[in-house]
């Protein structure tokens, strides 16, 4: 035992062997350590939350964030999350329209995080991207991630009618041709968007329930959490609305139900029959989506539960575009209350009083530093969705 002991000190085993007979034990946060009667509790985003600086070790290259013109509050705040700066670049127009853009510092051999959704004006911010990415190809970096919190044309992600294009897979294709090594994006609005990709692009799709999760549990919003319905208004949601429901269930609200509204259209935007499958009479509802663009639909679902019993009815969603009537619309609707993350900038006319605008900065943050340092992304939001706490306590053997 003894010479086992030196062998060990020699560094001769690294890894989970060295760590398994140096004196510790890697337990699942439902075996209790009884000799000492407590747990350390692990939160996912401390780091991040704490805005520790990026770990640069011996094999890890540089990083450097830079930004686009969509969203710059939010890359300022990620950019802090991780305890650094936004890099240095030149981004405007020329007289006639063009993009002008100049990376004024060096990037060569460096881990580079492109920032930017392509949000609306789409077309204007995606161009940015490209155009931001290939100048940084061209400049050398050793690794490109771009980082999307909203992906634009999203929805037209398959061939519904003749002769239509199917425009998700062509930006996955553009970003991919323009030299993209990996993306990061927050929920898509359809999982088969990462198979739009090639195996050399990896796609991490962060899941941005998490934040309206904790502001739904820590808020006084809900009266009973036990006597609430997670509603998805159509029936492809209905995978994000369940994750939302475990998530509550893994915070101590066991008995929370799931419901459906089945939705007929007329035509893009136009909704001519909405049915809803479950129950909801006397509960307190919070409808689940990824995003609310013209909120037709969700205040038609919102006007649907009401008329069927509801006493309350709030609302998710990670991203809000808030199209045309939309603003008039939710100021009108019988919704309590509209979370929204702030993947895209909240225009200035918001209704204040019905909207609430959360932060997604930190998760995003972690999700870059554990891209970075070569960390298990998948760890971070399941383990934050399910409260999952790693506990490690010392072994009694050696």
């Amino acid at each position: 035992l003894k010479m086992f002991r030196q062998f060990l000190k020699g560094g001769a085993l690294l890894g989970v062997s060295a760590m398994a007979y140096s004196g510790y034990q890697t337990f699942s946060p439902q075996i209790e350590n009884k000799a000492r009667g407590k747990t350390r509790h692990h939160d996912p985003l401390q780091r991040s939350k704490e805005k520790s600086k990026v770990s640069h070790g011996s094999h890890v290259e540089e990083i450097l964030l830079f930004t686009g013109n969509a969203n710059i509050a939010l890359s300022q705040e990620i950019s802090d999350h991780l305890g650094t700066t936004l890099g240095k670049a030149k981004i405007g127009r020329f007289t006639d329209g063009e993009c002008n853009i100049q990376i004024q510092e060096n990037v060569r051999g460096k881990d580079i995080f492109v920032i930017q959704p392509t949000c609306p004006p789409v077309n204007d911010n995606l161009m940015e991207l490209l155009l931001l990415i290939s100048c940084l190809r061209r400049a050398s970096a050793k690794r490109i991630t771009a980082v999307i919190p909203y992906y634009g044309y999203a929805r037209q992600d398959r061939k519904m009618s003749s002769r239509v294009p199917i425009s998700a897979a062509d930006v996955a294709r553009l970003l991919e041709t323009i030299g993209i090594d990996r993306m990061i994006a927050v929920d898509l609005h359809c999982g088969q968007i990462q198979g739009f990709f090639g195996p050399k692009v990896p796609v991490d799709n962060l899941e941005g329930n998490v934040v309206g999760l904790d502001y739904f549990v820590e808020s006084n919003l809900i009266n009973d959490l036990d006597n609430l319905v997670i509603v998805s208004p159509d029936a492809g949601g209905v995978h994000r609305a369940k994750l939302f429901l475990e998530g509550l269930s893994h915070r101590g609200a066991d008995k929370v139900a799931l419901a459906m509204i089945v939705k007929q259209r007329a035509a893009a935007s136009q909704i001519a029959r909405m049915d809803l499958v479950g129950n909801v009479k006397g509960k307190e509802c919070i409808i689940v989506d990824d995003m609310i663009d013209t909120a037709g639909t969700l205040c038609q679902a919102a006007k649907e539960l009401k008329e069927n019993g509801a006493s309350k009815v709030y609302a998710f969603a990670t991203h809000g575009l808030f199209s045309g009537a939309a603003f008039d619309r939710i100021k009108n609707s019988v919704l309590e209350k509209l979370v929204i993350s702030n993947t895209i900038p909240l225009k200035p006319d918001a209704p204040r009083e019905k909207i609430q605008q959360l932060s997604i900065g930190v998760l995003i943050a972690e999700a870059i530093r554990r891209v970075h340092q070569k960390e298990s992304v998948s760890d971070l939001w399941r383990n934050h969705l399910q409260s999952q706490n790693i506990v490690c306590i010392k072994s009694q053997y050696l």
